[in-house]
Parts: C-alpha cells; structure tokens; sequence
C-alpha cells in the first residue's frame, strides 16, 4: 500500500473504521458485569481492545468477552479510498497474498507490476476508475462467501445433532434479542435459539443495551450459563430449538415462577377462569 501510494497508483485498501460510539457504550456496559473496565475517552484504540482481552485470557468467560470485543468493532471492507485498518492499528492496509485467493490480490498484483515497470501485464492505464465499484462487488462477494460457510457448518452440525432430539447440554447464552435467546453448545459450539415464547407467559423486556431478556426481576443475559433440552434441529435449514432448563445453576420453571409479578398475573388468570 505504501509503495503504490508513492507511485501515485490507485490501491485497493483493506480498512477498517473506528467502532461506532453507541456499539462501544454497549460494550462499556457489559463489561462491567466482568469487571473489566474500558476507557470512558472519546477516542479507543486497538491497545485499549487488546487490554480488555489480555486481562480476559485465560478466564472463564475469555471467549464470551472475545465475542463481544468483535460485535462492537465495524466490519472490515476493500476500499479505494484509505481511512485506515484499526483493527490492525494501521494507517494503510492491503491485503497481498502468495498464491494469490482473492481478487483485491489481483488487482494489488498487476497494479504494483504497472507501478515498478515489471512486465507488460501490469494494471491498464486509467483502470483506477473502476476501483470503487469493483470494491463494492468484492466486500459483497466476500460477505456471502462468509455466509454461506456458516450456513454449511450449521447443516452438517444440526444433522449430527438430529439423532440426539431431547437429550440435554450445558451452554452459555450467546446472544439476545428480543424474540428470544440464542445458546452455544458447549462440547460442539452449535448455535441454536430458544423462543422468547417458550420462557414465560410475560412478555419479556428487551435490552438492548445489556443484552438481557427480563422476567420481572429475574433476568438472562448473554455470558449466563444454561442447561438446555434439545427440542427441534432441521438438518434442512440448520436450525435448532432448544427448551431452557437451567440458568446458573437454578432451575428456569423455579427462577421464573418464584417472581412475584408472575404469581400475581396467575392469580389473576386463576381468578377469571373461575368466573
């Protein structure tokens, strides 16, 4: 990248923007339930990351803080135009492969030959032009690539999984919304969901924020250790549905129906069937 940018080449760069304020907030938040803390400054760098996961190593919940390091940070995209790589903390970033596997490596490639005169099979004249909407093409091309590994290995997992519909595994919430709460697998790492539906006859509230579903004053946040029952997994589709048996170590049904709001609400239900 420096080279072509002292030729005066167009460059296709690898960048990497600065994490969006309201996702790094979020991330403030969460952090704190792990006592860790990061910097309150308006302007985080790689290094303050890079501490938050240092002092997260080797911990329990090191890829659970991992994880939501990741969420919080933009995604990277090729670019003609240089706004820098902060996930690498680089002012100028391109990606340059040997053997060449992807296109931006092409276009580095020929682009470098044109610039230090190494053949006749350099970048054409006035090829630069193209850059952006070629840029935009590949960030696609590369995002579906992605998409479609995951879907492969969520098939081949569930299909595994399929033989074992109602047996129970340990897991930990990995992510929260409001329809429900997505769980990974302990000894596999499948992802499945459990239906907000499923957990309650309230109505949830969702946060956001603190990714957390709550119940009245009982509350499952993404980190919280579960036992779940496998309920459903179509190898077709790569989904998976898990019932929720367990929140760190208390029973749900018990964690659920304990909250005093609850009670009220089946008085209530209680009372109108009766009438």
């Amino acid at each position: 990248a420096e080279t072509l940018e002292a030729y005066k080449m167009g460059c296709v760069y690898r960048v990497h923007d600065q994490p969006d304020a309201a996702k790094l907030e979020g991330l403030r938040e969460m952090l704190v339930g792990f006592g860790l803390k990061l910097s309150t400054s308006g302007h985080i760098t790689p290094l303050n990351l890079n501490q938050i996961l240092a002092k997260a190593a080797d911990g329990p919940n090191q890829h659970l803080i991992s994880t939501l390091v990741l969420r919080a940070q933009a995604r990277a995209e090729y670019s003609p135009h240089n706004f820098g790589h902060f996930g690498l903390a680089l002012k100028r970033y391109t990606h340059f492969t040997s053997p060449i596997r992807r296109y931006a490596d092409l276009l580095v490639h020929r682009a470098l030959i044109a610039a230090l005169g190494f053949g006749e099979d350099g970048l054409p004249h006035g090829a630069e032009t193209e850059f952006a909407e070629i840029c935009i093409h590949i960030s696609q091309t590369e995002r579906r690539a992605v998409t479609a590994e995951r879907d492969a290995n969520d098939r081949y997992t569930t299909a595994y999984l399929a033989t074992h519909v109602g047996a129970d595994f340990p897991g930990r919430v990995s992510g929260v919304a409001r329809f429900g709460l997505f769980v990974e697998l302990d000894e596999s790492g499948a992802d499945g969901l459990i239906p907000a539906r499923s957990l309650g006859a309230a109505r949830p509230r969702h946060n956001p924020a603190r990714h957390s579903l709550s119940f009245g004053s009982t509350h499952v946040s993404i980190g919280d250790r579960v036992v779940v029952r496998l309920a459903d997994a179509d190898a077709r589709t790569g989904g998976i549905i898990f019932k929720l048996l367990e929140v760190n170590g208390k029973p749900w049904k018990q964690s659920w129906e304990g909250n005093p709001s609850n009670k009220r609400r089946r008085a209530a239900k209680a009372g109108k069937r009766g009438k």
